[in-house]
């Protein structure tokens, strides 16, 4: 049966990736009159995860695509109508919503500290209270992502990384994993829908089953050699390594593009692996190593002979740290600032800008978050503002960096660090955040 493609499927709304409280609050909000007061949200993080010394924002533009597709179509109200979850009069006002406030934030890419205002939505507080649950799941996955790739990119100090977790968690994870590792500097994906959705370059050749499949080692090497070329990677360690390699330089020749062990201590059997491999004369023949791979493992074979690495599960994961912790709190009440002072979820009335102040030679020396309608602090020669506008009007601005700008941005900001801020020690956050002439609620 011929597949017609040209009719686009429908856009598929996001409006029920949210909390049931976030309509039941909007729901009492329309009934006594409070929905139309003006109100600013603050998306940031209290601290970093343990032994982080910076985060890096990770999944701006997916926000900014999914409150785009924010809409309560007739599935969605039939569905909240059949559950009972709001009454007839909010159901009205959800089937005409578009969000109409604006947004700001840190680009995509920027590191981010304890305080920092990554995302500032301004708008009724009707507008803006449905987008918390959406905004949150997206930015603390993502962000929580690319800050444990950044630490893996630069634990490989320029050697390139492959993402290949998409086995390790839920597959739309696995989407939005791959784009994050590409923004923190992986060189490819495994995932083929990142590729398509987001033009992330794939890559991948075979694993252990394949050759499992063949009566032996040397007609599974055939096999893919004549279907790849010799320029594919050949997978060593399903049974002997060294006379994995001996057999894969026989099949492809000296030319082989590389060969990739999984398994063992790699370390080791990189630098056994490089010595063979030069004694058979395949001298620019590579070496990938993949098994569990995390920023310390990575830092750890920094001194072998390891030309790339496969990262997975500790990638999709986090490294540890599934979550960017960040949290998404109203701040401002129609221009009058307001806190909420819960122990230890204490969170600091008003909008507030910042600004990161850097010594001449472009090392970074502080977080400076100030109050927006405050006088703004003397900037620097060499002091940058951080928050951007996103969205105006409910419509995202124009000239937003892409995901390759996001990319250098990274890069950029991990050069601005002091080195004590590079460690994948535990320690303070890289550079202290201030709040000039604020108290604490």
């Amino acid at each position: 049966m011929a597949v017609n493609l040209s009719s686009a499927a429908p856009t598929p709304s996001t409006a029920l990736l949210t909390d049931h409280y976030e309509l039941t609050m909007l729901a009492a909000a329309l009934s006594d009159g409070t929905g139309e007061r003006s109100c600013v949200f603050e998306t940031f993080t209290r601290r970093l995860p343990d032994g982080r010394r910076y985060g890096v924002v990770g999944g701006t533009q997916r926000v900014l695509d999914a409150i785009a597709e924010f809409r309560f179509g007739a599935a969605e109200i039939h569905h909240l109508r059949d559950t009972r979850v709001v009454d007839e009069a909010t159901l009205s006002w959800l089937a005409d919503y578009r969000f109409q406030g604006d947004v700001d934030g840190y680009p995509e890419g920027e590191l981010y500290f304890p305080g920092s205002p990554v995302l500032t939505v301004r708008g009724t507080f009707a507008d803006a209270v449905v987008l918390e649950t959406l905004v949150l799941s997206i930015l603390n996955h993502d962000s929580a992502i690319v800050s444990a790739g950044a630490r893996m990119a630069s634990a490989a100090n320029g050697r390139p990384i492959i993402e290949m977790g998409s086995r390790r968690t839920h597959e739309r994870a696995a989407v939005a994993s791959a784009r994050a590792a590409y923004l923190a500097g992986f060189a490819t994906t495994s995932n083929l829908e990142s590729g398509r959705t987001f033009a992330i370059p794939t890559a991948g050749t075979c694993a252990h089953a394949f050759t499992l499949l063949h009566d032996s080692e040397r007609a599974a090497f055939e096999a893919q050699v004549a279907a790849l070329g010799p320029d594919t990677t050949l997978l060593v360690d399903t049974y002997d390594i060294t006379h994995g390699i001996e057999t894969a330089i026989e099949v492809a020749g000296t030319g082989l593009g590389a060969i990739r062990i999984d398994s063992g201590d790699v370390g080791v059997l990189a630098r056994q692996a490089r010595e063979q491999l030069d004694k058979l004369g395949a001298i620019q023949t590579r070496i990938v190593v993949s098994g569990d791979l995390d920023e310390y493992a990575i830092a750890a074979l920094r001194a072998e002979p390891v030309d790339a690495y496969g990262v997975g599960t500790s990638l999709v994961t986090g490294s540890g740290a599934p979550t960017a912790g960040m949290v998404y709190k109203l701040v401002e009440v129609d221009g009058r600032p307001v806190a909420k002072r819960s122990s230890h979820k204490e969170s600091r009335g008003g909008r507030k800008l910042a600004l990161r102040r850097h010594k001449p030679t472009g090392t970074a020396l502080e977080e400076v978050v100030y109050l927006a309608d405050a006088p703004a602090p003397e900037r620097g020669e060499h002091d940058r503002e951080l928050q951007i506008p996103l969205m105006r009007k409910g419509q995202p601005v124009s000239g937003l960096p892409n995901l390759e700008e996001s990319r250098q941005r990274v890069r950029q900001g991990l050069v601005s660090l002091p080195w004590e801020g590079l460690k994948l020690s535990a320690g303070e956050p890289a550079i202290p955040t201030v709040y000039p002439h604020q108290e604490q609620a």
